[in-house]
């Protein structure tokens, strides 16, 4: 393990068996409102309401690295304290083969979604927490329902979905095909044709949020999203992927493109 207390953070270099030690894994649950994941570490910001939660950490910290390095931790645990009002960088100290951690999609219905994992894994469930925690009705160690019946936390999903990589974790979902046409069944059949000016002023608002753009965004705004999200979209980034996943980008595709066109129109 290996400690660095710099002038912005505090930089945790350590080995997975470490990191998956229960008073870690319990500062990560307690904190992940205020967690970001970045390529191969994670960042905790300080959460002032936890503050008694990460003095217990950075003192569990400071024992296990003096017990590793063999030394008496009372004059590091101050000079680590001191630094307790930064972030915390967690990162690993060296190249781990990839593991794949599968994570299964069930859609109940066009409003409710089941995140499971067939083992439990601390740090996906922790990612996944971190982005969709305002949409969890309930969750455990290993699953997690949200409630998607805006478009607002579709899109979050959606997003959070994008992730495949945390520390040496590879993540690979797995979802039928029911999957897809139970999620986005009110977006089947849309049409402009027969709307009254109510029914349009929602559908506005719909595509707003296909294009994850401000209701009443301009323009430039609503083509600049429009070309971000079609790079990540486009069927031909995953030709090679199984057809339920080009069935799903395809579907994506059209629905920003439809999106697109409309508000160019009516904007």
């Amino acid at each position: 393990m290996e400690i660095v207390l710099r002038n912005n953070l505090i930089l945790v270099r350590s080995d997975f068996a470490t990191l998956n030690q229960a008073w870690v894994i319990e500062f990560l649950n307690r904190h992940v409102k205020s967690m970001l994941f970045l390529p191969k570490s994670v960042l905790i910001f300080r959460n002032d309401t936890l503050k008694e939660v990460r003095e217990e950490f950075l003192k569990a910290l400071s024992h296990h690295y003096a017990q590793t390095h063999g030394f008496d931790h009372a004059f590091f645990l101050r000079s680590l304290l001191k630094f307790g009002r930064y972030p915390i960088k967690i990162e690993l100290d060296r190249l781990y083969m990839p593991e794949v951690v599968k994570v299964n999609l069930y859609a109940y219905d066009k409003n409710t979604i089941l995140i499971s994992l067939d083992q439990p894994n601390s740090w996906v469930m922790s990612y996944f927490r971190s982005q969709l925690n305002v949409y969890m009705e309930r969750g455990t160690d290993q699953s997690m329902v949200l409630d998607v019946s805006s478009y607002k936390a579709k899109s979050r999903f959606e997003r959070a979905m994008g992730k495949k990589h945390i520390l040496h974790y590879e993540i690979q979902y797995t979802y039928d095909n029911r999957f897809l046409s139970t999620l986005y069944s009110d977006l089947a059949s849309c049409s402009f044709g027969d709307l009254s000016k109510e029914e349009m002023a929602d559908e506005k608002k719909k595509y707003y949020t296909i294009l994850e753009c401000p209701v009443g965004a301009g323009r430039e705004a609503i083509r600049r999203s429009y070309k971000k999200l079609v790079k990540i979209y486009h069927p031909d980034r995953i030709i090679a992927e199984e057809p339920y996943m080009v069935d799903y980008y395809t579907k994506k595709f059209q629905l920003l493109q439809e999106a697109y066109t409309t508000l160019k129109i009516v904007s």
